[in-house]
């Protein structure tokens, strides 16, 4: 799949894949200096980009696993999502769960976007729903008896 990048700034960076087998691209920090995450803080950080997702795909951005598990940073929403219609620059919200302050630098892989499809639907108001084994049980209740 072709996925269209207009950088904003021309330093931008083009998002890269790990291997040709990475589900998701990285997305760099477009930072002119280091900017500092405080302990339990979010900070929102340009990417420089906007993408051109095809009608029926989004894009997730997740954590990247090497920040996440060493640094504690994460995306604040735990995933974002890009709807295909959006055209503005990519802006990450970057928190920081840990009780240390965290820096991004310049350039810096900071998440991953996967482009993903979806099933568009359309909610209508019922006053009943069909019948399950389950039912309304939730939060555990599939688990141990």
């Amino acid at each position: 799949m072709i996925v269209n990048i207009k950088k904003i700034y021309e330093n931008a960076i083009v998002p890269t894949r790990g291997s040709i087998d990475s589900a998701g691209a990285d997305l760099y920090a477009y930072i002119n200096d280091d900017i500092k995450i405080n302990p339990h803080s979010t900070v929102m950080i340009g990417t420089g980009i906007a993408v051109e997702i095809p009608q029926g795909y989004f894009g997730a951005v997740f954590a990247r696993s090497g920040i996440a598990s060493r640094r504690g940073l994460r995306p604040a929403n735990c995933v974002g999502v890009i709807d295909s219609d959006y055209r503005g620059e990519i802006i990450i919200t970057l928190h920081n769960d840990t009780d240390d302050i965290q820096f991004i630098s310049p350039n810096e892989r900071i998440a991953q976007l996967v482009i993903i499809p979806y099933v568009s639907s359309d909610f209508i108001d019922v006053d009943k729903l069909s019948e399950t084994e389950r039912g309304n049980k939730g939060f555990g209740s599939t688990g141990r008896k």
